[in-house]
């Protein structure tokens, strides 16, 4: 008996294939499936593999048909396969076979069926089949086709040019992609064409990249434009190696790949980015301006933030704002450059029969735009006006540029903004839409800072006409009072002061403090300062008035009302008195030599709140002088009360002589001194009593 194989075997003596347990042990030990049919096609002998390979155990499989105890498909293979070996007498190879394991996953089998005879008969004997599992490289196999057609389908998604050159450089093979983009015919193309149609102005730098990577054996890789059959330019990125034997170049394949399409995007992108990365700058400066305008209260301040956006956002070298006063028909330039006009008019007042970018704006209610001399000459002679005097503006002015602006106000106009450039200024749209944005922001913040210092003017009218007109002047005695406004609204408020003379001669002086703004806090003012007066003229002693200005207080005051006061009585000549403070700053006495002592007396509580009002003796000597204030002078938002006082005594040594003996400048002194460096945000209120130093005549 023998198995017939690709390669024929010799026998090996003593060794026979009838012997059970040599054959029992051959199968156990083969890495391979093994199977043994008779011709009937039933199976006689299996080893371990092929059992564990179709999931059926040997004994089970052991004289029966394939398609009775194996896979519907598997059953088909090897019935076709046994089939065709006996009728052929010949060896049948299923080169691919799918079989899924126990765990469910799919191995690949390659089988074998090859015909075995009993040399002694003559006769088929048995059919013999030998399975490989393949699953390994049918796996490799196919990641490598993958990856063939993945690079296939790359190089030709990319449209690449390939080309091969000599050793030196010289083309010597054609490349039709390449002559039907440039459009070149052979001969031209051989002859070096491939550079006449790289553009001029990177040609001379390509050859010298392309002569420097010949010279060095080095990867050749560049971008450059290449002119196209129809005379236009696409983008190309090159890639050369050179193919090295035996240590010599045999030559240099290189690819060319169109990238115009990337680089188009690319420069899209980048114009896009600009006009985003404008529009946001745009955006930003309109937000800056908006928040700028909304804290200018004046219109002095609002042209000033005019002034610098105009500088700053629009880099106009001039800016100019005007407000219209429509009872003489013209505009008032607030900040006051008195510029010279197209029309030939100067000053602050340019009539609106007069033609310029500023008046044009205001009648026709739109922006003017001007981007150079042509065009505003072209502007104002349709307007009519003078071309001899326009002419002349535009030769002696180094203005290029123009931009004139209406502020309007629900369709009202208030004026105008103008802004010129000493270079003519393309103006596109989005700078046109931010301009009108701008100047709409403008005309709010002007309307409102218009409003607010009218406001403001008849509000401070108010609170003065509460406070006296004049101090009483008295022998042996010098009164002074400064009063500053701190009030950023159009509200009154509650500072006062007051000074007048007792009915035994002595002199009574008080300063208030109602906190709070408005007419509620005025008119507390107002009750309180009568109220007072007419308590100290029937008593006079401190302790008594504050006494009654308590009652006076819970009878007429709300309880969340709060309202301070410093008063003293003070005789002339001597300067003795007597203080009484109800929850009231400190009075500071200023000594002849610059020295600042702070009242140590009881400072009390705010009036209405129940205690036992005390006075103490308070001594103005001859020479010096005492300072009542309200906290406005020494307290704010970035400095308190202990701080603020201890500027105030640090202040009064740094006044030179001549200040201290004057209470009217020592008040100017302190008051600018203190409020040096802050904002002020409250009103300063401050009264000086100065007794003047004894003389021999006295």
């Amino acid at each position: 008996m023998s198995a017939e194989t690709s390669v024929p075997r010799p026998r090996e003596s003593d060794v026979d294939i009838s012997d059970s347990a040599l054959f029992k042990g051959m199968l156990s030990e083969a890495e391979f499936a093994f199977a043994f049919f008779d011709g009937d096609g039933r199976i006689q002998r299996v080893n371990d593999v092929f059992s564990d390979v179709v999931n059926v155990p040997a004994e089970r499989m052991a004289g029966r048909l394939p398609v009775e105890v194996l896979a519907a498909d598997l059953s088909q293979i090897i019935t076709h396969a046994v089939q065709a070996v006996i009728e052929t007498d010949a060896p049948v190879t299923e080169g691919r076979v799918r079989v899924r394991t126990a765990e469910g996953d799919t191995r690949h089998w390659s089988l074998s069926f090859s015909p075995v005879h009993d040399e002694a008969a003559g006769e088929l004997r048995a059919i013999a089949l030998v399975g490989l599992d393949v699953t390994e490289s049918r796996q490799t196999e196919e990641a490598l086709r993958r990856s063939e057609e993945r690079y296939r389908s790359l190089v030709e998604a990319q449209s690449q040019l390939v080309w091969i050159t000599s050793p030196t450089g010289a083309v010597v093979e054609d490349a039709p992609q390449w002559r039907a983009i440039t459009g070149q015919g052979l001969e031209e193309y051989l002859a070096n064409g491939w550079l006449e149609v790289v553009h001029p102005e990177e040609r001379q730098q390509t050859e010298e990249a392309w002569r420097e990577a010949l010279r060095g054996r080095t990867m050749f890789e560049w971008n450059y434009r290449v002119r196209t059959r129809a005379s236009g330019y696409r983008h190309f990125e090159v890639r050369a190696v050179p193919i090295i034997r035996h240590g010599r170049v045999v030559e240099w394949v290189g690819a060319n790949t169109d990238v115009t399409p990337q680089r188009e995007a690319e420069e899209m992108r980048g114009r896009l980015t600009d006009q985003l990365g404008a529009a946001a700058l745009r955006t930003a400066r309109l937000q800056g301006a908006t928040a700028q305008l909304a804290e200018a209260l004046t219109v002095e301040q609002v042209v000033q933030v005019i002034i610098d956006v105009g500088r700053t956002a629009l880099a106009a070298d001039r800016s100019a704002v005007a407000l219209l006063d429509p009872d003489r028909a013209a505009l008032k330039l607030i900040n006051g450059e008195g510029i010279m006009e197209a029309s030939g008019i100067t000053g602050d007042e340019i009539p609106l029969s007069h033609s310029n970018v500023m008046t044009m704006a205001v009648n026709s209610r739109r922006p003017v735009f001007a981007e150079s001399p042509e065009s505003l000459k072209a502007q104002l002679l349709e307007a009519g006006d003078d071309e001899e005097i326009l002419a002349n503006f535009i030769a002696h002015g180094d203005e290029r540029a123009w931009v004139g602006l209406p502020l309007l106000a629900a369709g009202r106009a208030l004026g105008a903004l103008r802004f010129s450039f000493t270079r003519p200024v393309k103006i596109s749209q989005e700078d046109g839409v931010f301009l009108e944005a701008l100047a709409g922001q403008c005309a709010l913040a002007v309307e409102r800072a218009t409003l607010f210092e009218r406001e403001h003017r008849t509000a401070e009218t108010l609170q003065r006409s509460l406070l006296p007109d004049r101090l009483p002047v008295i022998k042996g005695l010098v009164l002074a009072q400064r009063f500053r406004s701190g009030s950023r609204h159009v509200q009154v408020g509650g500072d006062w002061y007051d000074a007048f003379v007792l009915q035994d001669g002595r002199v009574a002086a008080v300063v208030g403090d109602v906190m709070g703004k408005g007419v509620k806090a005025a008119a507390g003012m107002g009750r309180i300062r009568n109220a007072m007066r007419a308590l100290a003229l029937t008593n006079p002693p401190p302790a008594a008035v504050l006494t009654g200005l308590d009652r006076v207080f819970e009878a007429t005051e709300e309880e969340e009302q709060v309202t301070t006061l410093a008063y003293m009585v003070v005789e002339p000549v001597t300067g003795e008195g007597t203080l009484a403070l109800a929850g009231h700053p400190p009075p500071v006495l200023v000594s002849p030599q610059g020295t600042a002592i702070l009242c140590d007396g009881e400072p009390g509580t705010p009036l209405g709140w129940p205690t036992s009002r005390r006075q103490f003796r308070f001594v103005v000597p001859p020479g010096h002088t005492a300072v009542l204030y309200s906290d406005g002078l020494v307290e704010n938002r970035k400095r308190g009360l202990d701080a603020g006082l201890a500027d105030l005594c640090s202040v009064v040594t740094e006044a030179p002589p001549e200040v201290v003996s004057s209470p009217h400048m020592l008040l100017d002194f302190l008051v600018d001194r203190m409020l040096s460096g802050y904002e002020q945000d409250d009103d300063v209120t401050a009264l000086a009593i100065h007794v003047p130093p004894a003389t021999k005549s006295d």
